[in-house]
C-alpha cells in the first residue's frame, strides 16, 4: 500500500468510525487489509498529518482527541450549519458549568469540597446529569469519615470538547471568571429559561426544588459569583486519583 492509498483507506476508516482511533486501532485495520504489506505506525502518523494538511483549507477537520483520531465539521462552521439539524444543541446552566469546572480544574474532589467552594449545595440532578453523559466518574473515595466518592473527568469528557490531555484545558491565567472558561469550551451556559425553549434553567430549578439535597434558594445557586481560580486557590485535594483513566 503506497502513501496516497494508505491515506485514503485512513480516512474512510475515520469516517466509518462511530468514536476515534487511535494510532494501535488504525495499524490493526490496516494490517487485516490483504494488500497492507509492511505498514508501519510512523507510515500512519505520516499519512494522517497529509490528511490534515489537505483539510487545512477546507471545512472539515483533523484533530486528536483523547480517545485517537477523528474527522469533524470544522468548529468555525458549526454555527452555519445548525440548521440542518433537528434537535436543539444542549445548553447548561451557570450551576451546571460551574461545578464541571471546578471537577476538570480541581480532581479529585468530592460533592462537599464542590459546595464549600461555590456556597451552595449541589444538585444530585446536576451529578447524576455529568454521570450520564460519562463526562464525569467516580475516581476514589476521600479517607475521611463517610468515604464521600471523589470526581474526576473521563476520556469522554476530553473528546467532547476536543482535548487530548487534561493539559490542554485553558491556563487559569488566561481566565478572568466562569465566562472566560465557557467562551474557551464554547459550552453554551443557560443563566435563566426565558430565551431556551424549553426552559431548561426552569426545569432544573423545579428539580432542583425538589431536591432534598438542594439549597432552597435555587436562583442563589445559580447566581453564583465563584469563579474558577478562586475555586483553585481555596480548594486543594489532598488524595491523588488518575483522573481519565478508562
Amino acid at each position: 500500500m503506497d502513501n496516497e492509498q494508505l491515506k485514503h483507506f485512513l480516512e474512510a476508516a475515520l469516517l466509518a468510525a462511530s468514536d476515534p482511533l487511535n494510532i494501535a486501532a488504525l495499524l490493526k485495520v490496516c494490517l487485516a487489509r490483504p494488500s497492507a504489506g509492511d505498514v508501519t505506525k510512523a507510515d500512519i502518523r505520516e499519512a494522517l498529518k497529509a490528511l490534515t494538511d489537505d483539510y487545512s483549507p477546507r471545512g472539515i477537520e483533523l484533530i486528536e482527541v483523547a480517545s485517537g483520531f477523528r474527522i469533524q465539521v470544522r468548529q468555525a462552521m458549526g454555527a452555519e450549519l445548525v440548521g440542518l439539524f433537528e434537535e436543539r444543541p444542549p445548553r447548561y446552566s451557570r450551576a451546571f458549568f460551574e461545578t464541571l469546572a471546578l471537577i476538570a480544574y480541581r480532581q479529585p474532589i468530592t460533592r462537599g469540597e464542590i459546595e464549600d467552594v461555590r456556597g451552595v449545595a449541589v444538585s444530585s440532578n446536576i451529578i447524576r446529569s455529568m454521570l450520564e453523559r460519562e463526562w464525569v466518574r467516580v475516581v476514589g473515595h476521600r479517607d475521611v469519615p463517610g468515604k464521600p466518592a471523589m470526581f474526576g473527568t473521563t476520556k469522554a469528557f476530553l473528546d467532547y470538547f476536543n482535548l487530548k490531555k487534561l493539559d490542554d484545558l485553558p491556563s487559569l491565567a488566561e481566565l478572568t471568571d466562569i465566562e472566560s472558561l465557557k467562551i474557551q469550551l464554547d459550552l453554551p451556559t443557560v443563566e435563566d429559561g426565558s430565551n431556551n425553549p424549553p426552559a431548561i434553567a426552569q426545569v432544573e430549578a423545579v428539580e432542583d426544588a425538589n431536591d432534598g439535597d438542594a439549597p432552597a434558594d435555587v436562583a442563589a445557586a445559580a447566581e453564583s459569583e465563584d469563579t474558577v481560580d478562586e475555586a483553585i486557590e481555596e480548594q486543594a485535594p489532598t488524595d491523588k486519583a488518575d483522573p481519565v483513566a478508562s
